[in-house]
């Protein structure tokens, strides 16, 4: 219980109020004076995964994606500082990082995220930037705001996002953004590489196109729903 008011900065009284709340209504469970989270949790998750009509139609499309180019293949939302998988297919042998459907990573050491916030107006990316704690994760990870704000106000103009080797040695991301009717970034599709096998020309020339297709396939199938895109 202290170590969940320090992570939260909650009080001791309101953490107590809230666990036991969640072991009453089954979410979590309490062993030897130790909390943790129970299956039942799953059910808050796959809710809002079921309520994103917009998932229906990508998860297919992703699934394609992975297919013709077999490698690993996701959509991410951003939440706040992070980005959250909701949709990942992977046809090859896994990469390093073991990663599901809402698997949270740093917005500005990924690509997905870099498109993402290049849906941003140049003051909401400079206050988001300035705000991280941008640590480095990797020896290529950036992490000068101003660096990092040229670069995706670069995404925003070329439209996708290639990062290289920032979150984790040996992986890199080329990701492109979904849009909706209103020409808003909500989404981002993406293609992950292990950099063994990575190459640069190939990804350009011949996976970057796809990806962008699948993106505007993906953003066309939003523009059809009716109502709002909403996250």
């Amino acid at each position: 219980m202290a170590e969940v008011a320090d992570r939260t900065g909650l009080t001791r009284a309101g953490v107590r109020r809230l666990l036991y709340t969640l072991v009453k209504l089954g979410y979590a469970r309490i062993s030897n004076g130790r909390f943790s989270l129970s299956p039942r949790i799953l059910d808050l998750g796959f809710s809002y995964l079921s309520s994103l009509t917009a998932r229906g139609v990508a998860q297919p499309v992703i699934e394609g994606l992975a297919r013709e180019v077999n490698e690993l293949c996701t959509m991410s939302v951003l939440d706040g500082r992070e980005i959250v998988y909701v949709i990942r297919v992977e046809i090859r042998t896994p990469l390093t990082r073991s990663l599901g459907i809402g698997s949270r990573l740093p917005a500005f050491a990924t690509s997905m995220g870099r498109v993402l916030l290049a849906g941003e107006n140049d003051q909401a990316i400079n206050t988001f930037l300035l705000s991280q704690d941008l640590r480095r994760i990797t020896r290529y990870t950036n992490t000068d705001p101003q660096q990092l704000a040229k670069e995706i106000r670069k995404v925003r103009r070329e439209g996708w996002s290639l990062v290289k080797q920032e979150l984790e040695l040996g992986v890199c991301g080329l990701s492109a953004p979904v849009r909706d009717a209103r020409g808003r970034v909500v989404a981002a599709a993406s293609i992950s590489f292990n950099m063994a096998r990575f190459d640069e020309r190939q990804a350009m020339h011949s996976f970057l196109p796809k990806l962008l297709t699948v993106a505007e396939e993906i953003s066309l199938g939003i523009r059809s729903m009716p109502g709002d895109f909403v996250l």
